[in-house]
């Protein structure tokens, strides 16, 4: 997926095509993720659509819950939640940041190794 470290440095176009590409990757993981947690409060919890938009918001961004859930079903559907939303927000993070820490170790290996031709 991204070039090796004998290939040539990505042009700034292309890297801003693949920086975008993996920005639309993360919004669809998250945007999934805020759908699954919005329908489950809804449902779960009783809550109104707005109410589990809230919740589902504060705990996929790790703020914690803002109603409290007063049935074992919303408990456990939250606990779970929290749970998967703590994997979903590391694991996007780093899909988003991939592209720019790929390029920036391009860039030092690249330089490594013209210091190594120059010695």
């Amino acid at each position: 997926m991204f070039e090796h470290k004998t290939t040539p440095l990505l042009p700034v176009h292309r890297f801003i095509q693949r920086q975008l590409r993996f920005l639309l990757y993360s919004a669809v993981v998250l945007g999934i993720s805020l759908g699954i947690g919005i329908v489950g409060y809804h449902f779960m919890a009783h809550l109104g659509w707005i109410e589990s938009l809230l919740n589902a918001s504060m705990i996929l961004t790790g703020m914690g819950p803002v109603d409290a859930m007063t049935t074992n079903a919303s408990k456990i559907f939250a606990s779970a939640y929290a749970l998967y939303s703590g994997i979903v927000f590391l694991s996007t993070a780093a899909v988003l940041l991939a592209p720019a820490v790929h390029r920036v170790l391009h860039i030092l290996q690249l330089d490594n190794e013209a210091e190594d031709t120059n010695a």
